[in-house]
């Protein structure tokens, strides 16, 4: 039934206004005293709408209340992920806050609800304000637009009140198609500042803009400039917004509407956004963000948004492909299974198991990686299996480990809302995880303090309470001298300390000499500073430590780590809300990948070998490799020397992606069988394969992932399989069938091999496909009752009821400056673009980022009397490559940045040999180079 609201045009309201000059929307001003929605509790209100008697939870807006009973009620103004403030009054409805009282007409998404009022939501007066409003704003929708854009709010509303479009197609000159994913037509503009508003308070831009009021008044972007000039990154939340094709996915316009939605998760970064993929015709056409998306609250960044159209390349490879004569040549499944299985046979019986290595990957599903490890260990009979975390974030996963007994976050993304201080470290989430990033600037710009520790100026350095600056490989110094403070200035929670933490007596003795001058004659921050921040993280709690890459790429990486859980450890920072020590990992299933077993000296559940081998024995029916397994890195020095023959490598890039590309080239060049199983004939495949297995995209198949607050989520096919592509499952056991291995894989289905997970690591037994059919849910969740856990080490550790702290010594990296290489550089990632390029490359993102930059302070490029953009040429002790110059102050002189997206330029040729002493991980945060003009 129709439900109409409000009063007529001339009914007067508690402010004095009329619902007739309510109805112009462009002459509203944006209020600044709408009621924040309270929280739900366990109180209820009762109140009649419509003359029935209900009951609802106490803490709800109207508007709320006549959702959850089945009313609906035009909204233009509003969005759920925004602060209610009623500007349209397209949702009123007449009010009666109490018996005795008078009726008002009130917004609906601004109101709170409350014990014993009664409301009404229909009625002729009300229907009349509604179709005079409608008629009014029917001038800015066109018939095309209403059957291109049908959810718009604006051509909903007309629909339901049967008013006809009247807008005329707008000239060419006003529409904006500057931006590849956005196109703007502020023709369509009915002011309703929804744009406006979910760029300031939820991304944090600020790219559009009012201008003008009552008649004049119109939304732009700062300055008028294109969008494609403006600061926007992208994240389509104002397309999202918009209830008109004011803004909309350009995509659109090309592409039919679609016929199916699946919710499923992001291929990217390691928050776990949840999206809806919109396919037609067996194709994606659209994606939004799931409001409800536990770690993405109804938001997505650029990438997840838009960057797709890798999954239909036309590049991709969708048919088994074997080398022949230095030439790849197509073949039959049968063909290639026979080869790769063939090869492999030969070369266990001739050089034996451990001959072989496997590498799973990020972008595999946990059960996929499940398979993987166990095809190495139960089909080949070697521990040699690795995945990407190796070169990422296995130093936080040994730390937190060895440290607290648990290799993962400790706290929830959630938890950032909590945090009275956010210390981000050696990370750029506004541009490597855009979404955790929005979230932290949103806490920082309501109240919350801010330390940042980057050597650049990062989008968060920017507005931090405190930026400190360290010179590239000197973390360590500065961790120390941070705890330094802590004890000098008895700033150490004694409490948590004497209940939780051992160690203390000889840790002061140690960290006595890591004074602030002593570490800032090594990092180049002045020691106040250093003060300053220990103060800040000590005092104003709960504080909230994050980490990036820039921690634990380095030769002490995995000592890095440990020195921040020091730091939490000495003042009770962790086991609260708001606490914790948090990496920030870098892909979608990196986690997943790591935790599933794919690492030499752990099995599934990041249970150490040594510890869970019976177990598994028993459950596999089959002994496990005794032989110590070798990491990623170790595989490319074995297949230097001659002892690792064969590499089956799944949805991992190795040549582009290690350091030291050269040498890995040497490697690779030395294995008698490379077998790549992927989407694209990658730089590993190019170089080095000799069988090519097609894979199919998160899109294309059903499973799980992990992400970085330990949440498992579910993954679902969208589309058919492309060609003749199939799962890493199917494949994997295609492969186990071929060497006569096949009763130990007799499950490839997801979700029988979850429930096999299940079954081999107590911390998820609880977590089955039902559980998580909408919202994931975070290990360990021992049983069907467990709600998971969202906060780790509450009241005791993993490992037992206390923890020691550890005594890092500063050991410098073996890369340093001189006469000839003159330069610290740093490499990493940037928004547009993700890893190698793999799926980013193929879509819309390289007219936002067609290749890597290499930025310098202007005082270097002066020095050098280089332009911006010109190219150069980068070389360190270990190779070169060439790029575009980009002159920036978001590096300190003597110091440069690139970004390693683009296998053209093969950064990785630059970086260096240094590996993390503990876990292996190269060190690509630091490499001493020159500049020249290319």
């Amino acid at each position: 039934m129709r439900r109409t609201p409000c009063a007529g045009a001339d009914t007067e309201i508690a402010d004095g206004t009329t619902c007739g000059q309510r109805a112009s929307i462009t002459c509203a001003i944006l209020r600044k005293d709408a009621p924040k929605v309270r929280p739900m509790d366990a109180a209820q209100v009762r109140v009649a709408i419509d003359g029935r008697e209900l009951s609802f939870p106490a803490g709800l807006t109207v508007l709320q209340a006549l959702r959850m009973s089945g009313i609906k009620v035009p909204t233009l103004c509003h969005d759920d992920r925004l602060a209610p403030v009623g500007e349209c009054w397209a949702c009123a409805v007449e009010l009666v806050p109490a018996t005795g009282l008078p009726a008002h007409h009130r917004p609906a998404c601004r109101e709170p609800l409350l014990d014993g009022c009664s409301i009404r939501t229909d009625g002729a007066a009300l229907d009349e304000f509604r179709r005079n409003l409608l008629e009014q704003l029917a001038t800015r929708a066109a018939p095309d637009e209403m059957e291109r854009f049908p959810d718009k709010a604006l051509h909903q509303a007309l629909r339901e009140f049967d008013i006809l479009p009247r807008a005329d197609a707008s000239p060419p000159e006003a529409i904006d198609v500057s931006h590849p994913h956005i196109r703007v037509d502020m023709e369509r503009c009915i002011a309703c500042r929804r744009c406006v508003r979910i760029c300031e308070d939820l991304q944090g831009e600020s790219v559009w803009h009012v201008f003008g009021r009552g008649e004049t008044l119109r939304v732009a972007t700062g300055g008028g400039v294109p969008l494609a000039e403006s600061p926007c990154v992208g994240c389509g939340a104002c397309v999202d917004t918009c209830p008109t094709a004011a803004l909309t996915d350009a995509s659109a316009w090309r592409e039919p509407p679609a016929t199916t939605w699946t919710r499923t998760v992001c291929p990217y970064c390691g928050v776990g956004c949840v999206l809806d993929i919109g396919t037609a015709d067996d194709r994606i056409v659209a994606t939004r963000p799931a409001l409800d998306g536990p770690s993405n609250k109804g938001h997505l960044c650029v990438k997840g948004r838009y960057a797709y159209d890798y999954v239909d390349a036309d590049d991709r490879v969708c048919a088994p492909m074997l080398r022949r004569d230095g030439q790849w040549q197509r073949a039959t499944w049968d063909q290639a299974i026979a080869f790769a299985a063939e090869g492999l046979r030969r070369i266990v019986s001739e050089h034996g198991p451990d001959a072989v290595g496997v590498l799973g990957s990020a972008r595999a599903t946990n059960e996929e990686n499940y398979l993987i490890q166990k095809f190495a260990r139960v089909a080949i009979g070697t521990n040699n299996v690795d995945c990407c975390a190796r070169v990422c974030h296995t130093p936080s996963a040994a730390a937190l480990k060895h440290m607290l007994g648990t290799g993962a976050g400790t706290n929830s993304f959630d938890d950032i809302e909590q945090a009275r201080t956010l210390l981000v470290v050696g990370a750029n989430p506004l541009e490597n995880h855009p979404v955790v990033g929005a979230r932290i600037r949103q806490r920082a710009k309501h109240g919350a303090h801010l330390i940042v520790i980057d050597p650049r100026r990062t989008g968060l350095a920017g507005i931090a309470d405190i930026h400190l600056a360290p010179q590239p490989g000197t973390n360590v110094p500065l961790f120390n001298a941070l705890a330094h403070v802590l004890l000098a200035e008895d700033l150490v929670d004694h409490a948590f300390v004497d209940a939780r933490v051992d160690g203390l007596g000889t840790f002061a003795s140690f960290i006595q000499a890591w004074t602030p001058e002593r570490a800032a004659a090594l990092c180049g921050v002045p020691a106040d500073d250093i003060r300053r921040a220990a103060r800040l993280y000590a005092q104003e709690r709960p504080a909230m430590c994050l980490h990036g890459l820039g921690v634990t790429e380095h030769l002490q990486g995995t000592q890095g780590v440990m020195a921040l859980i020091d730091l939490a450890l000495l003042t009770g920072n962790l086991g609260l809300a708001g606490t914790g020590i948090n990496p920030l990992r870098g892909q979608n299933n990196v986690q997943g990948a790591a935790v599933m077993g794919c690492e030499p000296g752990t099995l599934t559940g990041s249970q150490r070998l040594a510890d869970a081998r019976a177990r598994f024995e028993t459950a596999w029916g089959v002994p496990l490799p005794r032989s110590r397994g070798l990491n990623v890195l170790e595989m490319m020095d074995a297949a230097r020397s001659g002892a690792l023959k064969a590499l089956y490598v799944i949805g991992f890039d190795v040549l582009a992606s290690l350091a030291n590309a050269t040498e890995t080239a040497k490697s690779l060049e030395r294995l008698e069988l490379v077998i790549v199983q992927d989407l694209f004939l990658n730089e590993t495949a190019r170089r080095s394969g000799h069988v090519f297995l097609p894979a199919v995209s998160s899109f294309e198949k059903d499973g799980t992932f992990m992400n970085s607050e330990r949440r498992i989520q579910r993954v679902r096919q969208a589309l058919t399989p492309r060609g003749q592509a199939r799962s890493d499952a199917e494949t994997l056991c295609r492969l186990v069938n071929a060497l006569g291995r096949g009763a130990w894989f007799s499950r490839h289905r997801a979700e029988d091999v979850w429930d096999e997970v299940r079954s081999a690591w107590p911390a998820v037994a609880g977590i089955d496909y039902t559980r998580i059919d909408q919202q994931g849910l975070q290990w360990p969740c021992r049983g069907p009752d467990d709600p998971g856990t969202a906060l780790l080490h509450a009241e005791h550790f993993a490992h037992g009821k206390r923890a020691v702290l550890e005594r890092i010594d500063y050991q410098p990296t073996t890369e340093y400056t001189t006469a000839q290489f003159p330069f610290l550089l740093t490499t990493g990632r940037n928004l547009h673009q993700f890893n190698v390029g793999t799926m980013t490359g193929r879509t819309g993102q390289q007219l936002l980022r067609p290749t890597d930059t290499l930025d310098m302070h202007p005082y270097d490029a002066g020095q050098l009397g280089l332009d911006d953009g010109t190219q150069v040429r980068v070389a360190s002790r270990h190779g070169q490559a060439a790029l575009r110059l980009r002159i920036t102050d978001a590096v300190a002189p003597g110091q440069l940045f690139a970004s390693f997206h683009d296998p053209a330029r093969a950064l990785n040729q630059v970086t260096s040999p240094v590996r993390d002493c503990v876990t292996s991980a190269p060190e690509y945060k630091v490499v001493a180079v020159c500049v020249t003009p290319a």
